[in-house]
Formats: structure tokens, sequence, C-alpha cells
């Protein structure tokens, strides 16, 4: 719908590249994220928020003195939770990006196709440095959270 226009005006095509995986992945992992940011903000106590007004501070002040810092391993939580399924998405990268291989493949469009064609050793492979990757980027971000105060 809006391609047609993009290509019109600027003569790109997001269509079958790494843009569209990364968007699609953005996309279907997005609404993790502000789930978990809208639950995080939202338990906040009110009555800090409502001292922060009564001490003079306004609505932008609040934010960012009381309502974030309070919210902040909330919002890790959600990063990492994006993250987690973006890295895991299958569906909407391989509509999008499709399977070019050293262009567009993602690492479970890459386990799928080995598992396809038999390479269970390859897919193995894959699926061990996924789960590692993973795995690392878990413990970081709960070292991070950890940090946060």
């Amino acid at each position: 719908m809006l391609g047609k226009y993009l290509y019109h005006w600027t003569g790109w095509n997001i269509m079958f590249t790494w843009y569209a995986a990364v968007l699609a992945s953005f996309i279907v992992a997005l609404p993790l994220m502000i789930k978990t940011t809208r639950a995080a903000i939202e338990s906040v106590d009110t009555n800090l928020i409502k001292v922060s007004y009564t001490l003079g501070h306004g609505e932008f002040k609040t934010f960012f003195k009381v309502i974030l810092p309070l919210s902040k391993k909330g919002m890790i939580a959600g990063a990492v939770l994006s993250f987690a399924r973006a890295m895991g998405e299958f569906g909407a990268t391989l509509m999008v990006a499709g399977n070019i291989p050293g262009k567009t493949a993602t690492m479970p469009i890459a386990i799928y196709t080995s598992a396809s064609s038999g390479d269970w050793a390859r897919a193995n492979m894959i699926v061990i440095f996924f789960t590692l990757v993973s795995g690392f980027f878990l413990y970081i971000a709960n070292k991070l959270s950890k940090k946060v105060i």
C-alpha cells in the first residue's frame, strides 16, 4: 500500500531486503514492549507522583525524575522480551524478506531450510549457536536489570 509511493518518490524498494526482515521483526515484537512498558509505568505508586507535583515539579520533570526511574526494570524486561521475540521471528520475515541466502536469511529461516533439506547437522549447529546467543543476551539483561535501582 505504501510501498509503491516509497518506490515512486525514492526508487527504494524495501521488499526482499534485510531492512524488511528488521522491520517485520520489530513490528511483531513491538506489542510486547508496549505492553510491558505500560504495565511498568502504571505500577508506579500514584502517591509518589502526587508528592512530586506538590513539590512543584511539572509532568515532564515528574516523568523523568520519578516515573521513568521507578519503571526502568519493567522497561528492561520489555526490551528483553521484545528482543527474544524478534530473534525468533519466522513468518513475517519470510513473507516480506524471503529467504535469500547471504542477504535476508535469518537464523529461524536458516534452521527451517537446513531441517527441511535434511541437513540435520547444520540445523542442530545453528540451533545450538542460536541458543547460546539468546542465553548470552538474557544473561546480560539480567545483569543490567540488577544494576538498575
